[in-house]
């Protein structure tokens, strides 16, 4: 990770950011007087031109977006800044509304809306969306998965090029299966489709493709926007003169024309052959029909005894009566029970793993976790928050039927960069018991699913299919209404013993791989049920105890501080967390009050936590802003680490803050860095065609329409800042940092081109809070 910080923490004296104490603003920073700037951003100059400057050269003496140098402030207090401390106002500072200096307030008649950024539902699962229940016969018909309630319009060529040709030299024969193309519907002559077929090359990034810079080759060829930095003409012996793409490393054998082209750094690439397989339902989950099928057997005999009359007893009972000892005839019908699941688990060709003999995994203060993040926690994203600190990395909320399904868009939630697949930076106080760094990994994968034969299968193919995976976690947080009322998501609150019985079978099924955990307060507002199933998930259910089965063995818990019905309305519940946190310290009292050896827990089917006590680790999820509120979770909730979701969004340098234990007052040109970094992640992994630089624009149009949430540190007037407080119109330190902040999409649309050009014709981008939506005017 680069480092950005310039000459290390000046000498605090007078501290600038002490909670109590105003910001003064620097005297080299010049503050603009309009009150939107961004709306004509440079007169009598293409705003395309005016990008590229502040790219490439930042400042300058043309009165183009002046700021200050970079600045690193640290709180002298920080360590004494305790939970109960950031949360009492300054007596002048206003419930709901950021803080902002008096200087940089613009004079508009308008105060702090609370729904200005409207449902951030949008954070967790925004790409599931509520499909309206059709009218019967005649009624509306709406159409459910990803996206589909919202329309981007398309980024094509006007003239598609064969896939044939897109690779090759001008001159090079024709390998086009449709009668050497003269049956093909698309162009084959390169000359014609560079001249009619596609726009101009784009000259932003320096005019360099980034997957030509990063692999030596453009797997995309002519098709890329950026063509002309890897082709030239070449004039042979005969005077013709040829286009050729050039290469600095040729690709491999297998790799030519691949129709899905992985991009740069891909891990977790499912073939085409196991998608097929799933696709016709000949991929074998051999672990996982073996324990559904035991576990009917179960339910059946479970069955059976229920339908007995009251008065006939039990068989262990009838021994009692019988003047035998009823604790030694409990405990050889435990040991009975126990056998039936050892007779069960020697079905196998390969036992199953117990949850201690899985890989361990490590979360602490060290640890920060990016959360699950359906549409904003792409590859791309979560590539740029490696790269700034985060240690842990999930992938977006995968569904279970369309993975066994084989669909491809819900099997490239599951691809990986190569940076996640390395080892989380751990430097521990102290050794941690059995723990290999070496083996751990920041990616895990969150699947959602209603049935316990689908999460089974899920995860079978997952671990079978997928080598880089750290954990893989069940979603049981989800509030959207199309996932709950399949039973998955927060539904799963409401059935603790059916949950439980999800994650010992997917403990069971899922080899080495962890299975961790995500849930809710619970489904209903006020009646948190959280607490319960805790317990229940660390200690095991009481019907489980009673046959014998093992806890479901769950290696981590997180708990979002929110109910299922609160959705994201109101502030996380940190106390209730606390509470639920404390718990896990109080078991290892309670178990030892655990008398009868048979219901006491096997040491063996505890988690792979790597605490002494063998149980779970608990991370806690809700409202982290700052690394102030990161450590004070840490410190008074009790909690092992901290899950980060929309304060990554926001400003996803907040892992560096944590980190380095300071806040950092990123400059607007820091921040257009990460832009960049962005959309040079995004082209690498979507592509740099007209299809690719589409997709990169729209999935940073969904990242800023979150990261023009941050109010820079710079131009507050106290601290720390508060997930709730929204700001009223203000201006930034330089008319780029104004840019940045603007709640227009249309600017939004702006800063896009900055670095992708003028966008296509037919893109549209519809905002998740807005009705209306953002046509592209065609190119004169």
């Amino acid at each position: 990770m680069e480092d950005n910080r310039d000459g290390g923490v000046p000498v605090p004296e007078p501290n600038p950011l002490d909670h109590q104490e105003k910001l003064e603003p620097s005297t080299a920073e010049e503050v603009t007087q309009e009150a939107n700037p961004q709306a004509d951003i440079l007169p009598g100059d293409s705003e395309t031109t005016k990008a590229e400057k502040i790219e490439r050269h930042g400042a300058n003496g043309n009165g183009d977006f002046e700021e200050s140098a970079p600045k690193r402030r640290r709180l002298d207090n920080d360590a004494a800044l305790t939970a109960a401390e950031s949360s009492i106002d300054h007596r002048d500072r206003q419930k709901g509304v950021t803080p902002i200096k008096k200087e940089f307030l613009v004079d508009i008649s308008r105060t702090a809306d609370p729904t200005a950024y409207g449902d951030d539902d949008a954070a967790e699962a925004s790409g599931k969306t509520d499909a309206q229940p059709s009218g019967g016969r005649g009624g509306k018909k709406t159409k459910g998965g990803q996206n589909h309630g919202r329309q981007f319009g398309s980024s094509r060529d006007a003239i598609e090029l064969c896939k044939s040709r897109s690779n090759v030299d001008e001159f090079a024969p024709s390998s086009c299966k449709f009668q050497a193309g003269k049956g093909c519907k698309f162009e084959h002559d390169i000359r014609v489709y560079l001249k009619d077929g596609k726009r101009e090359d784009l000259q932003t990034l320096n005019g360099m493709c980034p997957v030509y810079q990063a692999k030596g080759y453009c797997s995309i060829g002519w098709r890329c926007r950026f063509a002309g930095s890897h082709s030239k003409e070449v004039e042979h012996e005969d005077g013709r003169k040829e286009l050729v793409l050039l290469k600095k490393e040729q690709p491999a054998a297998d790799g030519q024309a691949d129709e899905e082209d992985e991009g740069v750094g891909v891990v977790n690439v499912v073939s085409y052959v196991d998608k097929i397989q799933l696709r016709k339902k000949k991929f074998a989950t051999k672990k996982a029909d073996q324990y559904l099928e035991w576990l009917s057997k179960t339910q059946q005999e479970d069955g059976v005894k229920k339908d007995r009359t009251p008065r006939e007893p039990e068989p262990s009972q009838q021994q009692a009566d019988d003047g035998s000892a009823p604790a030694q005839n409990g405990h050889a019908d435990g040991h009975a029970k126990a056998n039936g699941v050892q007779d069960f688990r020697a079905r196998y060709i390969e036992p199953p793993f117990r949850a201690s003999e899985k890989r361990r995994i490590y979360y602490g203060p060290e640890t920060p976790v990016l959360a699950p993040l359906t549409t904003q926690g792409n590859m791309p994203f979560r590539r740029l928050c490696v790269s700034l600190g985060a240690q842990i990395t999930w992938s977006e909320m995968a569904m279970g039927m369309p993975l066994l399904q084989g669909e491809k868009g819900e099997w490239a939630l599951m691809k990986a960069h190569e940076s996640e697949a390395t080892p989380p930076a751990y430097s521990p106080k102290s050794l941690v018991l059995d723990y290999d760094n070496s083996k751990d990994m920041r990616f895990g994968a969150q699947i959602a699913a209603n049935k316990p034969w689908l999460a089974l299968k899920t995860t079978e193919v997952l671990t079978a299919l997928c080598p880089s995976l750290r954990a893989i976690d069940l979603n049981c947080g989800c509030p959207i209404d199309l996932v709950c009322r399949q039973g998955a998501g927060s539904a799963l609150l409401d059935t603790h013993g059916k949950l439980e019985k999800t994650l010992r079978g997917m403990n069971a099924v899922s080899g080495e791989t962890p299975i961790t955990v995500k849930i809710r307060m619970g489904t209903k507002d006020k009646v948190p049920t959280a607490e319960k199933l805790c317990q229940r998930l660390v200690m095991g259910g009481p019907e489980s105890q009673d046959v014998g089965q093992e806890p479901c063995g769950v290696a981590a818990i997180t708990l979002h501080g929110r109910s299922k019905q609160q959705r994201y309305t109101r502030s996380a519940d940190w106390e209730y967390i606390a509470e639920c946190a404390s718990l896990v310290t109080k078991l290892k009292a309670q178990r030892a009050a655990i008398t009868d050896t048979v219901r006491e827990p096997d040491a063996r089917d505890l988690s792979a936590s790597v605490s002494s006590e063998g149980l779970p680790y608990f991370c806690g999820n809700g409202d982290v802003l700052s690394h102030v509120d990161y450590n004070a979770h840490i410190q008074h909730a009790g909690v092992d680490s901290c899950m980060i979701a929309r304060g990554a969004l926001i400003k996803p340098w907040l892992f560096e803050e944590i980190a380095a234990d300071q806040y950092l007052d990123k400059t607007a040109s820091e921040r257009l860095a990460y832009i960049e970094q962005f959309v040079r992640n995004g082209l690498e992994y979507w592509g740099s065609d007209e299809i690719g630089v589409g997709t990169t624009r729209r999935f940073l149009l969904e990242w800023l329409s979150f990261s023009c949430r941050y109010v820079p540190i710079g131009i507050l007037e106290y601290l720390p800042p508060k997930f709730g407080d929204r700001p009223p119109a203000f201006k930034g330190r330089s008319d780029l940092e104004t840019l940045l902040s603007s709640a227009n999409y249309k600017d939004w649309i702006k800063i896009s081109e900055m670095f992708l050009g003028p966008a296509h014709k037919d893109f549209n981008f519809q905002p998740k809070h807005k009705s209306n939506s953002y046509e592209i005017e065609a190119e004169g």
